[in-house]
């Protein structure tokens, strides 16, 4: 079994295509990261907020980054559902912002995730980080779309509380949606902590498509 030594990450990118896709995906993941060592830089970047969704998204990752000694947020607005047709200007804000970066592991979409977003998100993410650590993560919707993930995170209750705590605390506008409830984020860190015979019972699961030891 291959374990992932969290004390030699110095830096990881986060990134979403709406507010509370990193936080539901993987951000279990990021608390026991900066858990383990808080001087990890982190960049955390939402594509698609507006308005209050923009402020949530921004309370929600300070919440998550908490533990964070160098942090950095961006939230832009490209424009909700519609990512493929605005794919121009979205690859061009990877471009940008991949001149000035380049993390140790980064954090996207499942590339066979049936949003349209996502799947755009992900795409962009390897077209232009072609020589780093990617991994994917899940978000469960009306789709049906979860795969069967290779990369298993182990989570201590406490972290996984936080996480479905901070997230449904953080998002007010999304809680009149039937996806958006304690019990289901809860139900998947279950199923995938029995997958992975976590010793807690709960972990987050994630997808990695290219790995070079």
């Amino acid at each position: 079994m291959l374990k992932i030594n969290f004390d030699e990450i110095k830096s990881i990118l986060c990134v979403g295509a709406h507010a509370d896709d990193i936080e539901i995906g993987c951000g279990g993941t990021i608390l026991k990261l900066l858990a383990e060592n808080s001087s990890i830089e982190v960049h955390w970047i939402v594509l698609s907020a507006t308005d209050e969704r923009a402020e949530e998204a921004v309370r929600s990752a300070e919440s998550f980054l908490r533990e964070a000694q160098d942090k950095h947020i961006l939230v832009k607005d490209f424009r909700d559902t519609f990512f493929p047709y605005c794919g121009t200007e979205i690859k061009e804000f990877f471009n940008d912002f991949s001149r000035e970066i380049s993390p140790d592991l980064i954090f996207t979409h499942w590339l066979e995730d049936r949003h349209q977003d996502h799947r755009l998100v992900s795409e962009l993410t390897w077209n232009t980080f072609r020589d780093h650590l990617v991994l994917e993560y899940e978000i469960a919707k009306y789709e049906g779309d979860l795969g069967k993930p290779n990369i298993f995170v182990p989570l201590s209750e406490s972290i996984c509380q936080r996480k479905v705590e901070t997230t449904v605390s953080a998002f007010r506008s999304q809680q009149s949606k039937k996806w958006f409830t304690p019990d289901a984020f809860w139900s998947l860190l279950r199923i995938r902590g029995i997958e992975s015979n976590s010793p807690s019972k709960f972990a987050e699961a994630l997808h990695c498509r290219k790995l070079i030891l």
